[in-house]
């Protein structure tokens, strides 16, 4: 199968060109750096999503279509950040869409990243892809994204949309930046710890969105682990797994100094189940954090 994939140089997309390749299918990248390091055999098409619909060079003859772009959201946000962060998910997608829709022969599929944060923080409530978005700032972004990813059905394309959850890798990502921390004995839970985290191992997140790509599935997607837990429960999973002690908890007036309004997605309490992907026969590697810990830290202890 072709492929194209945005976003490749990010945690999911590096996971995916790999995993991708090694099952065979024929890759291009998309990426606003034309020079971008890819592995042998990978095509690589230079563009910039905020300038105009992408190069049909680089979706011509693709099969399926995995849009992982976007601006970091972890980050101190402000007016500009905020902005950049909806438009490079809104406006990117859009100019996507626009070429894809453009061919004569489309691809078959387009599967779009999204993210839990679309559900908002919702206290104990359980969450699966029907339940109904919330009317937070980031809630915004992921509805407006998804909803340009949408419009590709109406020219005949097979839309999933893979809304990740907390991706669990020690090279990069969230796992990464707390492992010093919590090596050094200095983790603990942030705010009251009592939020649910519904996050996933790097490896059952790439292996969903290639199942997407491969299996007659549509519609939303649960990129989260069947058993989330509160942060508490992560932190003491994670020093237990680097036993190391975990009892300097951050307050939550605390993560506002230092991330300001970005403090509120380390604080919502987001009890995600992936009720679609085991419904369409996903099958998780990793399906509790315990196992996932030991997988992820076992060489890097």
């Amino acid at each position: 199968m072709n492929i194209t994939i945005t976003g490749a140089s990010g945690l999911i997309g590096r996971r995916l060109l790999k995993n991708l390749g090694a099952s065979g299918h024929t890759l291009t990248v998309v990426s606003r750096h034309a020079g971008t390091n890819v592995p042998p055999g990978v095509g690589v098409v230079a563009w910039d999503p905020m300038r105009g619909p992408a190069p049909e060079d680089s979706v011509r003859n693709a099969n399926a279509v995995i849009h992982l772009a976007g601006e970091p959201v972890a980050q101190r946000w402000n007016a500009d950040a905020k902005r950049r962060i909806r438009e490079s998910r809104v406006v990117g997608t859009r100019n996507l869409v626009q070429a894809l829709a453009r061919l004569r022969n489309p691809p078959q599929t387009l599967v779009c990243a999204s993210a839990v944060g679309y559900y908002g923080s919702r206290g104990d409530e359980v969450l699966r892809e029907d339940s109904a978005p919330d009317n937070s700032y980031l809630a915004e972004v992921c509805a407006a994204w998804e909803k340009e990813a949408v419009a590709a059905e109406s020219f005949g394309m097979r839309v999933v949309r893979v809304r990740t959850g907390v991706a669990l890798d020690a090279r990069g990502g969230a796992l990464q930046r707390m492992l010093t921390p919590f090596r050094m004995g200095a983790g603990g839970r942030l705010g009251d710890g009592r939020q649910w985290m519904s996050w996933i191992h790097l490896a059952d997140l790439a292996a969903m969105f290639q199942f997407a790509v491969e299996n007659e599935v549509r519609g939303a997607l649960n990129g989260t682990a069947p058993i989330p837990v509160t942060n508490a429960d992560f932190t003491q999973a994670l020093a237990k797994a680097l036993h190391r002690p975990a009892i300097f908890p951050v307050p939550a007036f605390g993560l506002k100094l230092l991330f300001g309004e970005m403090s509120e997605v380390l604080l919502a309490s987001q009890r995600v189940l992936p009720a679609a992907p085991e419904a369409a026969g996903f099958q998780f590697k990793f399906p509790e954090l315990g196992g996932a810990l030991q997988d992820l830290l076992g060489e890097t202890r």
